[in-house]
């Protein structure tokens, strides 16, 4: 069989990337349509390194912007990324400000290489919440990416699993009151319709870094089938080598969605 990396249309850093994925043993042909990630250790790298709080989410930057680059290298077309979730607003008033400059920065700077690389930016999340310049940010980065058909870059902000199906409850109960839905019409499907994430497929692979064994309020509707990986590793340390490990992973799983494998075992 031909290798993908036998095309030549790719730029070179795309088939460094890709190389490295197929050396480090992932199969090319085999890669997850939707990726998610909770991003946790910030915090902990930081006292570890004897920094403030700050300086931890600071460096998760960096990994942000490797593991993006390194999904839309691969063509997966789908990354989502938990960055501040509906309880982080209970962490202290500076703390939250400096993220949110953060934030800001972030879309700023990194607005060119997602036009250059055909990233369209969307968000999740209770988003009227945010501050006003974050949503303005926001807006306008998510307007000029629009067109963006090769990724789709997802920010969970100010987002909460149980609070998303809240809000689809409601929508659907307004649909049946106006009577554009009747209640033998509700089906999984018209439901997730409704969620934030309506269009977009259910991840196939969730990826918790720090250690936690937990899903932390995230995407609860969306990952019901998702096979989830769990590393020691704090955000800020992901890199693309562990990646690979996540992915080489998921492809040693079998996905039976409830059902049996060839063999017929449970």
């Amino acid at each position: 069989m031909t290798s993908v990396l036998t095309v030549e249309s790719r730029p070179a850093h795309q088939v460094e990337t890709l190389r490295r994925a197929e050396a480090s043993g992932v199969d090319l042909r085999r890669l997850p349509r939707h990726v998610a990630i909770i991003m946790d250790g910030n915090g902990r790298w930081a006292k570890s390194m004897h920094r403030p709080r700050i300086e931890g989410h600071r460096a998760g930057i960096k990994s942000v912007r490797e593991i993006v680059r390194v999904c839309r290298r691969l063509e997966i077309p789908n990354l989502t990324l938990y960055a501040f979730s509906s309880e982080n607003w209970k962490r202290p008033g500076a703390e939250v400000n400096a993220l949110m400059i953060l934030l800001c920065n972030f879309l700023r700077r990194e607005i060119r290489e997602m036009l250059d690389n055909e990233i369209r930016l969307n968000a999740i999340g209770r988003l009227n919440e945010l501050p006003g310049p974050v949503q303005r940010s926001l807006d306008s980065a998510m307007r000029e990416t629009a067109g963006g058909g090769k990724m789709q870059l997802t920010l969970a902000l100010s987002y909460g699993g149980r609070l998303e199906i809240i809000d689809a409850v409601k929508k659907i109960a307004r649909r049946v009151e106006e009577g554009a839905l009747s209640v033998d019409d509700i089906t999984p499907e018209t439901f997730a319709a409704e969620l934030d994430t309506g269009g977009t497929p259910d991840p196939d692979l969730l990826i918790r870094t720090s250690g936690e064994m937990r899903v932390s309020n995230f995407l609860l509707w969306q990952i019901a089938y998702s096979e989830i990986w769990i590393t020691p590793t704090l955000w800020p340390d992901f890199r693309s080598e562990e990646f690979f490990a996540a992915l080489r992973d998921f492809q040693g799983r079998q996905r039976r969605f409830g059902g049996v494998d060839i063999d017929g075992a449970l």
